[in-house]
């Protein structure tokens, strides 16, 4: 209920649109965020100009479509966009009762007359249809009620619902129906439609509301497949929208749904494929795989990533190596998508990238193979257990709830990674590339064998330490003679360390401490 009451209340005001953002090059393109920024000017075109509510009763229905001849159902329609510039209060809702239903009967009037196609669509009603749905839907959107310095579940949050939903959803659609319209006429509507329009619909990717990421996502879409020429300016801005969230901000609501977009947009790039779109995977996509609340969009991003790899397979090295640079250290759940990542792109993979980056790779996947990351029933946090042995339990249960995310994960890190080994095409490759992989992985195989906690974990192991048995057992012996000679060599040095320090006190004793100097 609190997170009700302020997200009703104050809102931040706009930022100015001080560059003219529709006439400007894709080279030039700023997203300038003006949905939760400082007051300025209002657009010179189809800036968020508010039109105050009108006095009571000032508003009146006005005739249907069906019940005007056709010569005036052009100004009639003019007279309904009019009629729907007006703005209303929708934190109380028994306010003005009467004029929100006459608003949203008309624009629900609206939506059914562009969709029957009754009438041609005049280029002045097209520019003042544009102007009512910008004065509706571009507009401050509530703060983010995190900060950014806690890390959160969006999953358990409730997220903020539009008050003025009712009223939204029309506009969204009525521009809907607009963009897929086959009498809508690219060549006009792009005057409308234009670079500053666009730019204002990326923003309000920034909604807390579902409801509306979900409405801008189709338009967007939408207006990307039919308007060829916004096409670079349109990925331009969601790269800046990108490195904004990665770099400065780490918030934002809608890198899911822009991400499914970019996602079809992949998917129909022309091979072989231009050097502006590798470059748009090395620096926007694979960086997205830095923030704490990847887990958000993951989905999403895995699937842009593999579409990378599947349309252009010498990328997988790139993609492989990426995720090694951003792998967490202390994050369980990421390490677990990141293996489930990891194991879709090898599927992808063929014998030569694979063989560029396999050492780095396997030195990971040994690491994860001794994690020690566990599964709790409840929940799993990213606290490591090390430090978990010099804190009380009941205060490490105490830090859990109070500073970080309560997470359910599915496997423990070190079980997501042997199932690795359940993949056919990565055992072949494994098999192909065996006297350099089973080298960097054997300690790890023996030591989850000797002492790892988890039955499944050490079963895994077992099995895949067989697997590897029937593939080479001459190499297979090789490393398990290293294994033992650096095992011996291990306990040596530990009993020389031992020694020493016993030498050290002996001769500490005997003198008396007179000759140490304490510090």
């Amino acid at each position: 209920m609190l997170r009700k009451i302020m997200k009703g209340g104050h809102r931040k005001p706009s930022k100015s649109d001080d560059n003219d953002f529709g006439s400007g090059p894709a080279n030039n393109v700023v997203v300038n965020h003006s949905s939760r920024a400082a007051p300025g000017p209002p657009s010179p075109r189809y800036g968020p100009t508010v039109i105050a509510p009108p006095p009571m009763n000032a508003v009146e229905p006005l005739p249907f479509f069906r019940d005007v001849p056709v010569s005036e159902r052009p100004n009639l329609f003019l007279r309904k966009l009019q009629l729907c510039c007006f703005h209303f209060d929708f934190t109380d809702t028994l306010k003005s009762m009467r004029e929100k239903e006459i608003k949203r009967q008309t624009l629900l009037e609206l939506v059914d007359f562009i969709q029957s196609g009754s009438g041609k669509i005049t280029e002045n009603c097209q520019e003042e249809m544009i102007k009512m749905v910008s004065v509706n839907i571009f507009r401050c959107l509530p703060p983010h009620e995190n900060t950014g310095q806690e890390p959160t579940d969006p999953e358990e949050d409730e997220p903020y619902l539009e008050p003025s939903w009712p009223h939204l959803q029309l506009v969204y659609e009525l521009l809907l129906r607009y963009v897929v319209m086959s009498d809508t006429d690219t060549k006009v509507a792009k005057r409308y439609v234009d670079h500053s329009f666009v730019l204002k619909l990326l923003d309000l990717f920034d909604s807390e509301d579902p409801r509306e990421r979900e409405y801008l996502k189709t338009i967007l879409h939408r207006i990307y497949g039919k308007f060829m020429v916004h096409r670079p300016f349109i990925r331009k801005a969601i790269n800046n929208i990108f490195y904004r969230f990665i770099y400065e901000t780490e918030r934002h609501s809608g890198i899911g749904e822009l991400l499914e977009i970019l996602g079809s947009i992949i998917n129909g790039f022309a091979l072989p494929m231009k050097e502006e779109h590798k470059l748009f995977l090395v620096r926007a996509l694979i960086p997205l795989h830095k923030p704490k609340q990847i887990s958000v969009y993951h989905h999403q991003l895995s699937y842009c990533i593999i579409q990378f790899v599947e349309k252009d397979y010498k990328l997988a090295d790139t993609v492989i190596r990426g995720l090694l640079k951003y792998w967490p250290v202390t994050n369980c759940q990421k390490e677990v998508l990141f293996l489930g990542e990891l194991e879709e792109v090898l599927e992808a993979t063929q014998s030569a990238e694979f063989q560029r980056c396999m050492v780095p790779l396997f030195r990971q996947i040994a690491r994860c193979l001794t994690s020690s990351h566990f599964q709790d029933s409840l929940s799993c946090t990213a606290i490591d257990l090390v430090a978990i042995r010099f804190v009380p339990i009941y205060l490490a249960c105490l830090l859990s709830f109070s500073r970080w995310p309560s997470v359910i994960v599915e496997k423990p890190v070190a079980e997501r990674a042997l199932f690795l080994w359940n993949n056919e095409h990565i055992v072949d490759l494994i098999a192909q590339n065996r006297t350099v992989v089973l080298p960097i992985i054997f300690e790890a195989l023996e030591k989850n064998i000797q002492s790892h906690w988890n039955q499944a974990v050490h079963g895994l192991s077992v099995n895949i330490r067989k697997m590897f048995l029937d593939m080479d057992t001459e190499l297979f012996e090789v490393c398990q003679r290293q294994y033992a000679e650096k095992e011996s060599r291990a306990r040596e040095v530990e009993e020389q360390r031992e020694l020493t320090w016993k030498r050290l006190a002996d001769v500490a004793a005997r003198r008396g401490g007179e000759d140490m100097i304490t510090v």
